[in-house]
Parts: structure tokens; sequence; C-alpha cells
């Protein structure tokens, strides 16, 4: 565990049985075969006709690689509001910037290891984001293989008919979104007094 973070590197939030904050560890150095809870998000992007962009993660990616998920995942940094890591890491990964970000899944968390036993092991917020007209998309090849717009509903059920069609985590998520309504730009809205701890208090790292 980080106590004090050095420049230049990535880190990301380490969490305690509660969800809350406990310390800082290098991204590259937290999945592994016994990948301590950390908190993370993911971003569900649709365009103002309800349409879905899913993305197929790199196949450079160290977890599920090439495998066809949500439009955006993510780590916050220390101190960082998961809703503007949001908004960055669509930047950075698609290239776009969205009018709203919007959190629909407070407490949503998971657990899931690859065939060579490598695990994620996050707790991750889950928001929508929307964008009032269908951006020119620019994904980073070292992130993000490829996207596609689809609908939602066929979406929902291919991926409840067939939940290895998907990351693990998009295909639980998928199944708690699925109550919310058929209809994604009229999911409730959350509030932020849900969020687990270590996305509402985090931790200042110390200089």
């Amino acid at each position: 565990m980080a106590a004090t973070l050095e420049p230049g590197v990535e880190y990301v939030v380490l969490c305690g049985t509660g969800h809350e904050p406990v310390g800082f560890a290098p991204k590259a150095e937290v999945h592994h075969t016994s990948t301590p809870l950390h908190l993370a998000f993911s971003c569900y992007l649709f365009d103002t006709d309800g349409a879905f962009l899913v993305t197929r993660r790199a196949r450079s990616k160290k977890t599920w690689p090439g495998v066809r998920t949500n439009s955006c995942c993510g780590h916050p940094k220390p101190a960082e509001h998961p809703a503007d890591a949001v908004s960055q890491r669509l930047n950075e990964e698609l290239g776009i910037a969205v009018d709203r970000v919007e959190l629909v899944l407070p407490r949503f968390a998971y657990e899931a290891t690859m065939p060579n036993g490598v695990r994620e092991n996050e707790v991750c917020p889950v928001y929508r984001a929307v964008v009032d007209t269908r951006p020119v998309l620019r994904p980073d090849p070292a992130e993000v293989d490829s996207t596609g717009w689809v609908d939602w509903s066929a979406f929902v059920d291919e991926v409840l008919a067939d939940p290895e069609s998907v990351s693990p985590w998009c295909a639980q998520q998928v199944t708690a979104l699925h109550p919310l309504g058929p209809d994604p730009l009229r999911w409730p809205v959350a509030d932020d007094a849900e969020l687990p701890a270590a996305a509402r208090e985090p931790l200042v790292p110390h200089d």
C-alpha cells in the first residue's frame, strides 16, 4: 500500500471490507491472482435516441482482452470523483465529450477470475452518460479494439441469454440495470450519498 504517491505513476484507491478507502497502489501492480479490492467505475453511453455504445477491449489489455463490454471503464485517481473520472476516461479512450454523466448503480461491486487466474476485484459504481449528438469517435487502440452503436433492448436480451458474450462485469451490470426499465434515458438517477465511502470520502494523498 502506498502512503505517498510518486510523480508520473498512476494509482488506484484500495478499499476495505466496508468499501471504505484504506490506501493507494500503483495501477500497474494491482491486477494479478490476488487482486486487492479497489475502486473503479463503469459507464454506459447513450445517444438521445437511446442507442448504446458497445466497445471491444483492446487485445493488449491484461484483463479480458478482446472481449465486448460496456462503453468505458476505469479507476478514479486518488481524491478524484468517479463522475469526473468517467468524463476524463471517455475523452481519453474514445476522444469524446459527453453532455451529462449520471449515477445509476451506486453500490455495484464484483469479483471475476480469468482462466489464467488473474482477478478483477472492484467496488465499481455504474454511470450513464448521454450525448445529444452522436460524436465522431477516436478510440485509443491501446484501450479499445472496436466500437458500435446498438439497440439497448436487443443488447440486454443478448447478454441475458448469453452472459459470456460480454465481460463478466458487463454481464452482471446489465442484469442489475435491466430492472431499472427498458428506456435507459429514463432510469432513475441515484444520489452521491449512496456511493460507497471510497468514492464519497476519498483519502487525500500525502505530499
